[in-house]
């Protein structure tokens, strides 16, 4: 699936037109912590999150995300759409949830692009 294809799918509204809508998703990750993104993420999947600062462009950038979902119809900030304009990186916003846009993804055929963070115990709880 492409870019194009995919914000059809999620009835998304892209903020950089400029961005490549060709470029290839290939699975997806649900994340908002950034340290889980640069932790699990693998290489050109789709990023769907619910913070919209410059830093999910930049986390995105170096995990080599191939697009970023803004989940529940939030508006990113005029820098995060700069930087993403900037990156080329496309930045889309959909009015569904989390949980609702996993499954239509999942049931679009994308796989999960998630890998285990390893089995050292989680401090949550501190």
């Amino acid at each position: 699936m492409n870019v194009k294809d995919l914000i059809t799918l999620i009835d998304g509204h892209l903020y950089n037109p400029s961005a490549n809508l060709d470029r290839e998703v290939k699975g997806g990750c649900g994340a908002d912590l950034m340290s889980d993104v640069l932790a699990s993420i693998q290489p050109e999947a789709v990023l769907l999150t619910g913070l919209c600062n410059p830093q999910v462009i930049r986390t995105s950038m170096m995990a080599d995300v191939a697009a970023v979902i803004i989940v529940r119809g939030k508006t990113p900030p005029k820098e995060t759409i700069d930087l993403a304009s900037q990156e080329e990186l496309a930045l889309i916003s959909s009015p569904f949830g989390m949980f609702e846009l996993c499954g239509r993804l999942h049931r679009a055929g994308l796989p999960s692009l998630e890998r285990a963070v390893g089995d050292e115990p989680c401090s949550c709880d501190e």
